[in-house]
C-alpha cells in the first residue's frame, strides 16, 4: 500500500483564458459538401460517423455544395437571411433596452440567428417546439409579431402572459412554441412525452425538442433519450452547442465523449453533427430529420456547432472567462455574413440591397417598439393587474388561492 498514489480528479479546462490567444483545435471542420447524405431510414449504425463530420453546404467562396444542398431556393434563402436580420437587428434593440431600464433582463442570439431560424422553415404548422431561451427565431421565422414579443420582455398591459414569466420566455400554443422552462433541461423530456402523445392519438405531428450544450449535463436530457429510443418517439433532439454556458466551457458537460452528437449512439439514435452557422446546411438536416419523424421511423439527435458571440446574458460579463476577440476566431464564420455572400454570388443580392434591408427592418422594429412601449414598459406605464397571479394555473381555482386573491383585494 505504501507505493499507491492517493486518488486524483481530472477536471477540464477550455484551451484559452482571457488574454490568450483564442484556439479552435477541436472544431475538425469538414470540407463543404464532403459529409454524404444518407437515405431517412437509414439504421443508426450506419451513420455513426456523422455524430463527429460536421455536414456543411456553404464553401468559402459562398457556393452551395454537395448531398446536402438544394433544400432551400433563392426566394426562400432570402427569406431566411431577412429572418436572421430581423432577430439580430431586435436583440441590438431589446439590449438597449434592457440597458436603459425598461425591461430587467435580456439574452441575446448574436452568432447563432441561423439554427433557429433554419430549423423553423423545416417544420410544419402544427408541429411543437419546445425551447430553451435562445431560439426566438423560431417565432420571428414563423411570422410572430414583434410587438407581442416586446410586449413580454416589457411585463406591460399587453403582456400575453400577464408578466407571469421572466421577459424572452415566449409562450404560444398558435405558433408551436411551448412554454419556456427556467428551469433546464426540462423541456427536453416534456418534447419526448408530447410527441409520444401525438403518436398515442394516431396524429401526424412532431416535436422538437432544445437544449443547450451546458443543460446536456441535466438528468432530464438522459431520461429523455432513454424515452425516445425505446418508444420510437416522432421528435428532434436538438442540442446547440455554442461553445460555453455561462461561465464554463462546453467540455465540462461534454466530458470524455468527443462530440455531444455521439451521445446519441449509447442509446442507438441516429445522430447528426451540422455547422450551425451555415443556414442552408441546417435546414437541410433539419428536414431531414423531421422527415425522418414524420415517417414513423423514429427520433435523430442533432449537434449544431456554433458559437455564442455576445453573453450570455445581460446579468454575464463573458470578458471574465474567455478571450474578447474569439469570436473573431471562430473557424465557422458569421451566419448572417455567409447566407448574404451566398446570395450576392447568386446574383440573388447585393451589398446596396442588403443595407437598405437592414434599415427597412430596422424601421420595422423601431414601429414595433414605439407601440409596445406605449403600452407600458418595465418602470413606466400600464403593467398587468396582480389579479393575474391567481390566474391561468387551475381549471378550478381551489379555495385557498381564492380567500389569498379576496386578501389582496382582488
Amino acid at each position: 500500500m505504501a507505493d499507491v498514489r492517493p486518488l486524483t480528479l481530472r477536471v477540464p479546462e477550455p484551451a484559452v483564458r482571457p488574454g490568450g490567444t483564442p484556439v479552435f483545435a477541436d472544431i475538425a471542420t469538414s470540407e463543404a459538401g464532403a459529409v454524404r447524405r444518407p437515405p431517412i431510414d437509414v439504421a443508426a449504425d450506419d451513420i455513426r460517423d456523422l455524430a463527429y463530420a460536421i455536414i456543411r453546404v456553404l464553401d468559402d467562396e459562398g457556393r452551395a455544395v454537395g448531398p446536402w444542398a438544394g433544400t432551400r431556393d433563392d426566394a426562400e434563402a432570402l427569406e431566411g437571411l431577412r429572418h436572421m436580420m430581423t432577430l439580430r437587428a431586435f436583440d441590438a434593440r431589446m439590449l438597449m433596452a434592457q440597458r436603459q431600464g425598461k425591461t430587467s433582463f435580456y439574452m441575446q442570439h448574436l452568432g447563432e440567428e441561423a439554427v433557429s431560424c433554419a430549423v423553423q422553415r423545416a417544420l410544419e404548422p402544427g408541429d411543437m417546439h419546445f425551447p430553451t431561451y435562445r431560439q426566438a427565431g423560431l417565432l420571428v421565422a414563423a411570422g410572430y409579431p414583434l410587438t407581442t414579443m416586446m410586449n413580454q420582455i416589457f411585463s406591460n398591459a399587453e403582456d400575453p402572459l400577464h408578466g407571469r414569466q421572466l421577459p424572452i420566455m415566449y409562450s404560444s400554443k398558435a405558433f408551436g412554441f411551448f412554454s419556456i422552462s427556467g428551469n433546464l433541461a426540462t423541456q427536453y423530456i416534456q418534447a419526448v412525452g408530447w410527441a409520444m402523445a401525438s403518436a398515442i392519438k394516431g396524429d401526424t405531428r412532431i416535436a422538437a425538442a432544445w437544449i443547450g450544450d451546458g443543460a446536456t449535463a441535466e438528468p432530464d436530457f438522459h431520461a429523455a433519450l432513454v424515452f425516445a429510443s425505446t418508444y420510437r418517439a416522432p421528435v428532434m433532439l436538438n442540442v446547440v452547442n455554442n461553445q460555453w454556458a455561462i461561465s464554463t466551457f462546453s467540455g465540462l458537460a461534454r466530458g470524455s465523449s468527443a462530440t455531444f452528437a455521439a451521445r446519441g449512439h449509447g442509446f442507438g439514435i441516429p445522430a447528426l453533427r451540422v455547422d450551425g452557422n451555415d443556414y442552408l446546411a441546417v435546414h437541410a438536416v433539419a428536414r431531414w430529420a423531421a422527415e425522418r419523424a414524420r415517417a414513423n421511423l423514429g427520433p435523430t439527435l442533432i449537434e449544431y456547432v456554433t458559437y455564442r458571440a455576445g453573453a450570455h446574458s445581460t446579468s454575464d460579463d463573458p470578458s471574465a472567462y474567455r478571450p474578447k476577440a474569439e469570436f473573431d476566431a471562430w473557424p465557422l464564420g458569421d451566419p448572417v455574413e455567409r447566407l448574404k455572400r451566398h446570395l450576392i454570388a447568386r446574383r440573388a443580392w447585393s451589398e446596396e440591397r442588403h443595407r437598405q434591408g437592414e434599415a427597412e427592418i430596422l424601421d420595422t422594429i423601431l414601429a414595433a417598439q414605439r407601440e409596445a412601449e406605449a403600452h407600458g414598459t418595465l418602470h413606466s406605464g400600464p403593467r398587468p393587474s396582480a389579479r393575474d397571479m391567481f390566474e391561468g394555473v387551475y381549471a378550478t381555482m381551489p379555495p385557498h388561492l381564492r380567500r389569498q386573491r379576496q386578501e389582496a383585494g382582488y
